[in-house]
């Protein structure tokens, strides 16, 4: 049986992504959707995307960009260097490269520059890292880098009336577009949760991976969904993002 399975935020915690796919009995039948930054944070993120390149060969994979690729893909392409990015997990990822031979960077780069925007599937379902602002859609978004730093998308979701209907006068006419939408970006940590949270037709999958929480994989069509251990758990010397 073929699953559709959706994947948070990773943030170098290779650890967490192999005890999900284990947990949830990932199987090459399986579509996996990645919703992006898969990179920054603990101190796996060269292995990770190893893993993902890797993973790529054998099972139906979807990689989305997050703003943490790229960020990163402009570390590694032009050595663009940014103080948040490392304030903001990019420190443990800049000391790991300094031992990762050439040629794998290289590979590295091929994987980042060839990850999605966004993900449209034939049900209109839309996956992205982290929203859109444009009313008609993300095929007509000015701003591609609202793709992986949009925040307002979660905002509105969040704010809005619990009873309204799609196709009631004051429902979000970006939300209506689309029969879902998952995203990451923001943690449900914020907002006091530690699974996936829904609010109209949001579905939110980054549970906090990058600090103290958990990495979630989720069925979209069931909403069933398996967690790793908390991070600091698995990485019990290291600080994770601050």
């Amino acid at each position: 049986m073929s699953r559709t399975l959706v994947i948070g935020d990773i943030h170098g915690g290779l650890k967490a992504l192999e005890q999900v796919l284990e947990r949830a009995h990932v199987t090459t039948n399986d579509k996996l959707i990645f919703l992006g930054d898969f990179v920054d944070g603990w101190n796996d993120t060269p292995f990770v995307i190893d893993f993902l390149i890797d993973l790529d060969k054998t099972h139906n994979c979807v990689f989305i960009q997050g703003n943490h690729e790229e960020m990163l893909l402009r570390w590694l392409s032009e050595g663009h260097d940014n103080e948040e990015w490392r304030l903001h997990g990019g420190q443990s990822t800049v000391d790991v490269y300094g031992k990762i031979d050439a040629d794998r960077v290289s590979a590295h780069i091929n994987f980042l520059i060839k990850l999605n925007d966004y993900h449209l599937d034939d049900q209109n379902r839309l996956f992205v890292h982290a929203g859109f602002t444009n009313q008609k859609g993300v095929e007509y978004e000015y701003f591609k880098g609202m793709f992986c730093w949009d925040r307002t998308l979660w905002e509105a979701a969040l704010s809005m009336d619990a009873t309204l209907g799609r196709k009631d006068l004051f429902y979000p006419q970006r939300l209506a577009l689309y029969e879902e939408i998952f995203i990451g970006h923001t943690p449900v940590t914020r907002i006091g949760y530690s699974v996936p949270v829904n609010r109209a037709n949001v579905w939110n999958v980054d549970t906090g991976a990058a600090f103290k929480g958990r990495l979630t994989i989720m069925d979209v069509d069931t909403k069933e969904f398996w967690q790793s251990r908390p991070l600091p758990e698995l990485y019990p010397d290291e600080k994770g993002r601050n």
